[in-house]
């Protein structure tokens, strides 16, 4: 599975911005998806992931702002990030994980692919 993620930018705080992530090489449909971020000297966090039957799951410093959802047939994952902060500054990576039990989603480790990611930044 190859991973391209695509639709950062500057953006003022309290503006929005839309994430894609776009799979090829192997359908999506039956891959846990998940967004990570990861600032300067920061580690790698856990931000949404959403998996095949739709349920989701969001980091609490998103939630209420972010919306990962997923449109198997075009094999791509979104993150619509509204209300964003500068805190939100990060580079956004997309992943995927065949199999992953609920209690790992939000651990980087538990993903078996990756995209190259996407700088956000968010200007006060």
């Amino acid at each position: 599975v190859q991973l391209q993620a695509s639709g950062g930018g500057l953006v003022q705080a309290g503006g929005s911005l839309r994430l894609s992530c776009a799979a090829s090489g192997r359908t999506l449909s039956s891959y846990l998806m998940g967004w990570f971020r990861q600032a300067p000297g920061k580690e790698r966090e856990f931000v949404a992931a959403v998996r095949w039957s739709t349920t989701t799951y969001y980091a609490d410093s998103v939630k209420g702002r972010f919306t990962i959802s997923r449109d198997n047939t075009k094999n791509t994952v979104y993150l619509q990030m509204n209300s964003l902060k500068p805190e939100d500054t990060a580079v956004y990576y997309c992943a995927a994980a065949l199999r992953t039990i609920t209690s790992m989603i939000r651990v980087p480790s538990s993903y078996e692919y990756w995209g190259q990611g996407t700088q956000v930044t968010v200007s006060s």
